[in-house]
């Protein structure tokens, strides 16, 4: 199985991908602020890359539940001049993490390979045209809703099938849309208009999503349904890596998340023991 987002190409079954996070913003639910100067956002990028990410994904606008929209120009001066620094800098593919068609543009011609957009579940098809376009990357996500509003949405007769069904839905109509297979990536929306009995029912189940012939991505990093679940208040890491060595024993690919050194480890681990495993 093969992605491929520009120039850009990854042929599975091989190691899994890390996508360490980067937040350019003020109001993110776990690092807001930290990085929301440009030199301390690319610097922190760096520091990813070093500690062994394949994928950085570059953010201007909180996706966080009840997260107010930012305008499209404030988006654009966040990001692009980060962007345009990691491409002078880094030889690790950039992706963008934006709902926005001229945000994800112009973070194209900036340098960007990929695009991160949780907002699949638009009717136009501008962005897909763009990404189609560019031969970029493109991580197609499942969520109810926006960001402001996905937790009124988080009603499923049946979560996994619901979530199946429009990931299927939503592939066919990128193809219908310029894009090929190769440029598709496919992840569930951990926390994007579910409970967290929502996200445990589609954790047991990647087997579902990773048999659909794209790689999939799993986003758990630091999010509250952890807390909740298992305790520990913000200290979320122990609980983030459960999940990554569960999904990753059920084939998932790639692993989106702020604590990358501490991901890898657990990821050659895991790897290690299923290595030649019946």
């Amino acid at each position: 199985m093969l992605f491929r987002a520009r120039q850009f190409e990854f042929r599975f079954p091989r190691p899994c991908l890390v996508m360490g996070i980067v937040n350019v913003t003020p109001d993110s639910f776990s690092d807001g602020g930290r990085f929301f100067d440009h030199a301390a956002a690319v610097a922190h990028a760096e520091e990813l890359v070093r500690q062994g990410a394949d994928i950085i994904d570059v953010g201007g606008e909180s996706t966080r539940p009840k997260a107010e929209p930012v305008s499209e120009a404030e988006e654009l001066r966040r990001v692009i001049p980060v962007i345009e620094s990691l491409t002078e800098r880094i030889k690790t593919p950039i992706s963008i993490d934006t709902m926005k068609p001229a945000v994800a543009r112009a973070a194209l011609a900036a340098g960007a390979s990929m695009v991160n957009d949780v907002a699949t579940n638009r009717e136009g098809d501008e962005m897909w045209r763009i990404v189609a376009e560019t031969g970029a990357g493109y991580v197609a996500m499942h969520m109810k809703g926006t960001p402001l509003t996905m937790q009124e949405h988080a009603v499923y007769t049946d979560v996994v099938q619901e979530v199946r069904e429009f990931l299927v839905e939503r592939v066919e109509r990128l193809k219908k849309s310029g894009m090929a297979a190769e440029q598709v990536i496919l992840d569930v929306g951990i926390g994007f208009g579910k409970t967290a009995e929502h996200n445990l029912q589609l954790l047991r189940s990647l087997r579902s999503f990773t048999n659909l012939g794209r790689p999939l991505l799993l986003g758990v990093s630091r999010k509250s349904f952890i807390g909740k679940v298992a305790g520990g208040g913000t200290e979320r890491l122990p609980g983030a890596l459960a999940c990554t060595a569960l999904a990753a024993a059920a084939g998932v690919k790639i692993f989106r998340t702020h604590d990358v050194a501490e991901t890898v480890q657990a990821l050659r681990m895991t790897e290690a023991i299923l290595a030649n495993s019946d």
